[in-house]
Formats: C-alpha cells, structure tokens, sequence
C-alpha cells in the first residue's frame, strides 16, 4: 500500500470535521441508472449515486437501493468511513530482534525434531 501523502490526510482530516450537508457540498454528485434487482423503478430511474470528493481524489458509490435519497446518505457514510482511513496515520514500525530466550527455545526444539528424525533413522 502507497503511503498518503500528507496534504491528502489533512484534507482528509479537515472534511471529516465538516457536517454532512457541508461536506456533500463539498463533493461532485452523479446520479446514473442503478440497475440489477429492484424492477423498473430501479432500472429506468437515475437512482445510483456518486459522491467524489477533490480534495482527496475519493470516489465512493452507492446503488443498494430504489431511493435516490437513501441511496445518497449510504454514500455519505461510505465516504466518511473512507476519509477516516485516509485521515489515520499509520503507527511507525520499528524493527526489534528476537530474545535470547526465544532463539534458544527454537533452536532446541529444531535439535529436539532433528533427533526425533534420526531415532527414526536408525530404526530401519
């Protein structure tokens, strides 16, 4: 995964503080036929919407339902919980080296199973 750049996660940061209306009218909405189950309603209405937010480059749809209205509230949750994770920032990984303890427990048990092996080796 490609780290985000830091501009995008402060606009990010920013457009989650924002309430819904703000930041709906913050994004580019598009509204296109949905398709799938739901009968005609569904198939000939413009009930599948699109929310895409600039400032960050995010894109988020949503066509579950035969409600433009519901259809655009899902997308506004899916946007948000989007942003939260281009918002967060990843804790810093620092590289640590096994115990003492841990590498002579698996190097014992490596010599335990070898031995184990070449019992059975001198068996046949």
């Amino acid at each position: 995964m490609n780290p985000v750049p830091e501009e995008i996660r402060a606009a990010a940061r920013r457009a989650l503080a924002l309430p819904g209306p703000a930041l709906l009218a913050e994004c580019e909405e598009t509204f296109f036929t949905a398709g799938g189950p739901g009968g005609q309603h569904r198939n000939k209405t413009e009930s599948g919407v699109r929310l895409a937010h600039p400032a960050t480059g995010t894109v988020v749809t949503a066509t579950e339902r035969r409600s433009q209205a519901q259809n655009r509230g899902e997308a506004l949750v899916r946007l948000r919980e989007r942003l939260a994770a281009l918002a967060r920032r990843p804790k810093p990984r620092r590289p640590t080296k096994p115990t003492r303890g841990s590498k002579e427990r698996r190097l014992s048990e490596k010599r335990h199973r070898g031995e184990r092996k070449a019992s059975r080796r001198d068996l046949e």
